[in-house]
């Protein structure tokens, strides 16, 4: 994808992306583009400084990389939570409960709930809360 700045004929100027100049060449061949805030049909490329890489000023990370020390804080703190914790999936509020009760050994778990379940779980005293994270799906 390419983003263009663009500029009508009434000096109105505003973005818009296109999969490549080709593309943007065709629809403006065939007189499909339109200004975004006028709609006059006379569009053309704006003046646009290029985008320059500053490599040595600024060092790129892969996405799945932390990007602040935030996420990456959060981030130890799922890992250490997985590896403590056990996943007991829909058997969470069933689990929590006996263990509560005593019929379990009490352990660190985690797992789905409905929250009817859940409300359940708290009206009669025992300490659940949401996790401030989704379960990695598998593929």
């Amino acid at each position: 994808m390419i983003r263009f700045s663009l500029e009508c004929a009434n000096g109105h100027g505003f973005d818009s992306w296109f999969g490549s100049n080709a593309d943007y060449e065709r629809l403006q061949d065939r007189g499909l583009l339109a200004c975004s805030v006028c709609g006059d049909a006379t569009v053309s490329k704006a003046i646009m400084a290029p985008a320059v890489s500053l490599a040595d000023q600024q060092k790129a990370h892969p996405l799945s990389a932390p990007a602040t020390p935030a996420e990456q804080a959060f981030r130890e703190l799922r890992k250490k939570f997985e590896a403590e914790a056990t996943d007991v999936g829909k058997n969470f509020a069933t689990q929590a409960r006996q263990m509560h009760g005593g019929e379990l050994p009490a352990k660190p778990i985690y797992g789905e709930a409905k929250i009817e379940d859940a409300r359940a779980l708290l009206k009669d005293g025992i300490p659940v809360a949401p996790l401030p994270w989704q379960k990695r799906r598998e593929n």
